[in-house]
């Protein structure tokens, strides 16, 4: 696996003491009823970036993005050991509600609230936190599905029932809500599996798009979705990150043969 130096562009002139990192993770290990899911995951994500986590079903890449919000302390069972920073502070030392603030989550399948407006869905996170004046939430409803892709495609109906959109537009909006309350790092847990080649494509837009204000970790099965979007990508498989490097070196010359053969399509 390559160092933080390594990953480093030849045209980026940097010392390690500017490097920006917004997860961290160190001896991560995360137990169901005594099973490791996944073991010492070492890694160090940069801000500004989109990073892939790849692997075949099974490996730990959801087990691993879950961990980073508190998800599995919902889990029965579940027991997660190690180390994890956001933003250079120990996530113990967040509150759940503060993490999930911070650390946003845009899952699977789109998870609109069915009896809300486009409106309502988007502002639905900031009025259950914090009150605010009409016009901010406008400004905010505004600014967020501009974010997400989608304000050209709704600004004229965003009092009609969310479930009215498609199913890319109601993962956009989603995207939509999860911005409206002010993340630094989102996390997307194969958002685009259930959706068409043209919706696909305009989440990967909005994720290039994402990742100059945010820090962007993407679980897919799409490898080919994975060297389109990604800056850097990690392969996982049987619970062990195997390799973690930037997106082109794991597609053109992974130093593992475990990374070969799945990228190649020999396995998985």
């Amino acid at each position: 696996m390559e160092t933080a130096e390594e990953i480093i562009t030849a045209e980026e002139i940097v010392t390690e003491e500017k490097l920006k990192y917004t997860v961290e993770t160190e001896g991560l290990t995360v137990t169901f009823y005594g099973r490791e899911a996944i073991k010492d995951i070492n890694m160090k994500i940069r801000a500004n970036s989109i990073t892939a986590i790849i692997g075949p079903s099974g490996c730990g890449k959801s087990t691993f993005l879950r961990s980073l919000n508190f998800m599995h302390d919902l889990t029965p069972g579940a027991k997660v050991n190690g180390t994890i920073k956001i933003l250079s502070k120990s996530i113990d030392e967040y509150d759940m509600t503060e993490v999930r603030r911070r650390v946003g989550m845009v899952f699977q399948k789109p998870t609109p609230f069915p009896t809300m407006t486009i409106y309502d869905n988007v502002v639905a996170g900031i009025i259950l936190n914090k009150g605010k004046k009409k016009k901010e939430l406008d400004e905010i409803v505004e600014q967020s599905l501009i974010y997400g892709g989608l304000w050209d495609e709704v600004k004229d109906r965003l009092k009609v029932s969310a479930m009215a959109l498609s199913g890319g537009q109601q993962q956009r909006l989603c995207i939509a809500r999860t911005l409206a309350v002010n993340p630094e790092i989102i996390l997307f847990d194969e958002p685009t599996s259930a959706l068409d080649p043209l919706s696909t494509s305009k989440i990967e837009e909005t994720l290039y798009n994402l990742k100059k204000k945010y820090t962007i970790i993407i679980v897919t099965h799409n490898m080919q979705q994975a060297a389109r979007a990604s800056d850097f990508t990690a392969y996982f498989f049987l619970g062990k990150l195997i390799e973690y490097s930037k997106t082109r070196t794991i597609f053109t010359s992974p130093k593992e043969k475990l990374t070969e053969d799945y990228v190649t399509g020999r396995f998985g």
